[in-house]
């Protein structure tokens, strides 16, 4: 290739060979090639020098910059092409497509003679790099598009702050929801829509999470919303970091009142069921139930019973109410658990009660009206500062058999129109074991009455003197069988009787009352020896349920001369027990025979006794003297024990310190039955 080689300056071309940048030079208005560094010419192939640039370079793009060569070599201006746009030249000698920038200057070649000098840098990897770096920031850019997209339909509110946790930048999610404007939410300030009780835990636990930096912080609150009622979001945020280091913290909050309702409904059934599926007496399931209310759905709560004797049938008879069970917020006294009041017709009890449908009263914090509530319950109201009564009739098997007073106190509001519908589920769900727990209630009442009724007061003698006592039993849910009698006989002789018919229900009490009956008639028709007329007596029970079973103890105390004997039986039952001052005590074990209610071919014994003067006689059931576990002789033993040791003391004192003296398992009801002969 023929080429000048030398400058105006006098400097060769060849001086520029070695240099890192490509360089041509063109020669005259033709812009004829006249020379070519080695690097040029291993980027573009083939150039031929002394021809017009559009030949030299026929298979690049430089003849389509000829109008640029025209310019720089007519006005002496440079031009420059930088990266961008860059040219990709077909005819490079390199693989791939590559990519250069230029520059084009005019240059002096001698007097009068000019030309362009064309320098070019291969720019390929550094486009390729910045193509790389597009690429990357175009596709965060689309992640953060659609992180910001989906936050926006998942989440109600979507909030930023510091490193140190301090909202950093406007919210108009928050300020929507909330009402808050930028100048009061910024920094802490937002913590002034969380609700009262859950500003603590809250601060506690964000605290925590911006101190660790955990790699997602979840929590749930109360937020004040623009209409001023709370409802509970969840709330999630993650941390940004850069080198390490937390910039930022980009946050979420949802709206998950209907949820959390949803479970918090769920869990209130559920322990409500659980409650009264695991206790059988009234007092005690609606005891679970005020458990259960307070302080979830109120901040103090009362069952009542309802004894309603005001309809037609009953015209004037009052309207009772019995308080059963209480429960009270932690801060707050609670009621007493029992009461029982009287109530007028215009009370919201009797209004609640008559309508079968909720009744709510709301009034100024601690200034209750006096028909809200019974008498007693107006002190506690004021005293905590109550807003509200909520009164819940429970319907059970179409009575209504109690009420529900729950109230709120203070700033909290009084209960929603959903959380009664929740109490009334919570009722309904827990409809079986109520009715069962209220027959039962019933039935017991109805048992204890007819055992205490046909409990009589022992006749008066004009020597011995007979005490009875009786105690029920105060762990037992069910009435026992026992039961004691004593009268006298046509001819004078005093009958003592203590018995006790297996069971412990209203089966029981009714059973024992029928063999009471059965027994005086036999005695007072009959007056054979005790032994004789408990054969009878099991013979008659014959008319009476298959598996009615019973023990007995019968007695008769009569005159012989200055003194009294004894003449008894026993039919499976505990001996009697004789103690005499100065002398012990000793079991009188005569007159034994099987229990009553099982076929007894034979006949059944009496035994006699002489009672010696001062001596003390006593009948008792085993409920005195029996414990699970251990074996009857320790309980007769402790029996015997303490009677000796009450020899002495007036026979009232002596059957009290009897029944209230010994270790008994509380599982059993407790008769005995006492007589004292003269010194």
């Amino acid at each position: 290739m023929e080429v000048a080689d030398r400058g105006s300056s006098g400097l060769t071309f060849g001086m520029l060979d070695p240099a890192l940048v490509a360089v041509a030079v063109t020669q005259g208005p033709e812009h004829r090639l006249i020379y070519s560094n080695a690097l040029y010419r291993s980027m573009v192939s083939g150039p031929r020098g002394g021809v017009p640039v559009e030949e030299a370079f026929t298979e690049s793009v430089l003849p389509h910059y000829r109008a640029l060569f025209d310019h720089v070599y007519a006005t002496g201006e440079p031009a420059t092409s930088s990266a961008q746009p860059s040219m990709a030249i077909p005819g490079s000698r390199a693989p791939g497509e590559r990519f250069f920038s230029f520059s084009l200057s005019r240059v002096v070649l001698g007097p009068g003679e000019h030309g362009v000098l064309v320098v070019v840098m291969d720019v390929t990897e550094q486009t390729h790099a910045a193509r790389r770096l597009t690429a990357v920031a175009e596709e965060r850019l689309r992640i953060l598009r659609r992180y910001e997209s989906l936050i926006r339909v998942s989440a109600d509110i979507v909030w930023v702050t510091s490193g140190d946790g301090f909202v950093s930048e406007p919210s108009p999610s928050w300020e929507r929801v909330t009402g808050m404007p930028w100048e009061k939410y910024q920094g802490q300030g937002w913590l002034r829509a969380v609700h009262p009780e859950d500003r603590p835990a809250t601060v506690r636990s964000w605290a925590r999470a911006v101190k660790r930096v955990t790699e997602m912080w979840e929590h749930v609150y109360r937020l004040r919303t623009a209409d001023g009622s709370y409802r509970h979001f969840q709330l999630r945020a993650v941390p940004i970091c850069e080198d390490d280091q937390v910039v930022e913290w980009v946050g979420a909050s949802i709206d998950i009142e209907q949820q959390w309702q949803e479970q918090r409904r769920q869990r209130l059934l559920d322990r409500a069921a659980t409650a009264t599926a695991q206790l059988r007496g009234l007092d005690e399931m609606l005891g679970a139930l005020t458990g259960v209310i307070v302080p979830e759905l109120a901040d103090g709560c009362g069952v009542y019973l309802v004894t309603d004797l005001t309809d037609e049938r009953h015209s004037g008879a009052p309207f009772i109410v019995e308080r059963l069970a209480t429960a009270a917020s932690p801060g707050l006294k609670r009621l007493p658990p029992y009461s029982e009041e009287q109530l007028r017709a215009g009370n919201t009890f009797v209004k609640a009660v008559r309508r079968r449908r909720p009744v709510q009263k709301r009034f100024p914090a601690g200034s209750p009206p006096p028909d809200v509530a019974p008498a007693g319950t107006l002190p506690w109201l004021t005293a905590n500062d109550a807003n509200s009564v909520l009164v819940l009739p429970v319907v059970v098997d179409g009575t209504v058999p109690a009420v529900v007073c729950a109230v709120t106190c203070g700033d909290r509001p009084p209960i929603s129109q959903a959380d009664i519908g929740l109490l009334n589920r919570m009722f309904d769900h827990a409809h079986d074991a109520l009715s069962r727990a209220i027959r039962y209630q019933r039935a017991q009442q109805i048992a204890l009455a007819l055992q205490y009724s046909l409990l009589a007061e022992p006749p008066r003698l004009p020597g011995p003197r007979i005490v009875a006592r009786y105690r029920a039993s105060p762990a037992a849910a069910e009435v026992g069988g026992d039961w004691y009698d004593s009268f006298i006989l046509p001819d004078g002789v005093p009958v003592m009787v203590v018995g006790d018919v297996a069971g412990h229900d209203l089966g029981a009490a009714v059973a024992m009352s029928q063999l009471r009956n059965m027994l005086r008639a036999l005695a007072m028709d009959r007056r054979e020896p005790p032994g004789e007329i408990l054969t009878r007596l099991n013979v008659a029970m014959e008319s009476l349920s298959d598996d009615v079973t019973a023990t007995c103890v019968y007695a008769r105390v009569e005159a012989v001369g200055d003194g009294y004997r004894l003449e008894y039986a026993t039919a499976g039952h505990p001996p009697p027990l004789l103690v005499t001052p100065g002398d012990g005590g000793r079991f009188l074990e005569g007159g034994v025979s099987p229990l009553l209610g099982f076929p007894h071919s034979g006949a059944r014994l009496s035994a006699v006794e002489p009672l010696p003067p001062g001596s003390t006689l006593l009948l008792y059931t085993d409920g005195l003297v029996e414990r699970p576990g251990e074996h009857l002789d320790e309980g007769l033993g402790r029996l015997l024990h303490l009677a000796e040791s009450l020899a002495g003391e007036p026979v009232d004192r002596f059957c009290d310190a009897v029944v209230s003296g010994l270790p008994t398992s509380g599982l059993d009801d407790i008769a005995v039955m006492a007589l004292r002969v003269p010194s």
